[in-house]
């Protein structure tokens, strides 16, 4: 009750400029002096990277352009394009999950942010299904 009372504070179209949010919960106690392996720091670094070569190279005739966050509307039809499989995922999500326009515009950005990571050039739809997860705040849940 108490979480969709503070929710309620924030307005949606303000949500709506957020590319990514999600909920972080809280690490149990008897987790924290566990050592699980993660990825190495050099690795994430190299896949950004070249995530940020692709951008470059795709955005290289484009003043002002410089990654996935910057694109308008027009560049956003241009490079996030998806096959029907991916329409199909987003099409359902924007309907189950009450998401708007911007919202879908967001999650396209991100979606071909995710696949710049993979070295994917097209966004496949677990490009998709992965950054709608990154919309949790628009989720009815937390609105109602």
């Amino acid at each position: 009750m108490q979480i969709q009372k503070y929710m309620a504070k924030i307005s949606g179209p303000l949500l709506d400029r957020i590319d990514i949010h999600i909920e972080v919960p809280a690490v149990k106690v008897a987790e924290l002096g566990q050592k699980k392996p993660g990825e190495p720091s050099d690795a994430v670094r190299a896949r950004v990277i070249c995530a940020r070569e692709r951008q470059a190279k795709r955005f290289k005739k484009r003043p002002g352009l410089f990654s996935n966050a910057d694109m308008q509307s027009k560049e956003i039809r241009e490079f996030c394009t998806i096959d029907s499989d991916g329409e199909v995922l987003l099409k359902m999500a924007m309907a189950k999950l009450g998401l708007s326009a911007r919202a879908y515009d967001r999650i396209l950005k991100v979606a071909r942010t995710i696949a710049d990571l993979g070295g994917s050039d097209e966004i496949r739809p677990e490009h998709l299904g992965e950054a709608i997860q990154y919309r949790s705040l628009d989720r009815n849940l937390w609105m109602n």
